[in-house]
């Protein structure tokens, strides 16, 4: 039995807005949209997290934004998670709904690198699950005080430095 699911987090449609562009936003997709097609292919669950926004957020709930995007949108039999924390795990079914599969390594890509992909990260870990980051399939925006590449490149280290295994998109094998 296979023990790896994908797990896509907070891949919206309200944090693909032209208005406030994500970090290479359109390549971010086009990896996620490989990581699929490659795990449906090789028949390894999917799991998606689907953050619920307060009001005026681009990912409110309920609202066009808060809809996973298109290209990857969920099929029949993927799982949908839906939180209010970055931690996809708190106060959800993530965990149960995984148990309940023996899914025992989680490869995650997805947004928010600095809030939802590292808490996710580092509590799955905490749970006892392996886990691979695909290091260049996470993004955010930049900040008043650091460029989007440079929170990127500093979580791939903190994290694949002692909680993950960083690997490219193009090497992750399902």
């Amino acid at each position: 039995m296979n023990d790896n699911a994908l797990l896509v987090i907070d891949m919206q449609f309200g944090n693909f807005s032209d208005l406030d562009p994500i970090y290479k936003g359109n390549e971010l997709i086009a990896k996620v949209e490989r990581l699929i097609a490659r795990a449906r292919s090789a028949k390894i669950p999917i799991f998606y997290v689907q953050n619920c926004g307060g009001d005026g957020d681009p990912d409110a709930y309920g609202t066009p934004g808060w809809e996973i995007y298109p290209s990857i949108a969920p099929l029949e039999g993927d799982v949908v998670v839906q939180k209010r924390t970055p931690d996809s795990f708190h106060e959800t079914e993530l965990q149960r709904e995984l148990d309940s599969r023996g899914i025992r390594k989680l490869i995650i890509a997805g947004l928010q690198t600095e809030y939802c992909v590292d808490t996710t990260c580092r509590r799955a870990v905490s749970l006892g699950y392996n886990v691979i980051l695909v290091k260049d399939a996470h993004s955010t925006w930049n900040t008043s005080h650091l460029t989007a590449k440079q929170i990127i490149d500093h979580h791939n280290d903190v994290l694949g430095g002692w909680f993950v295994t960083l690997k490219k998109e193009s090497e992750i094998e399902f």
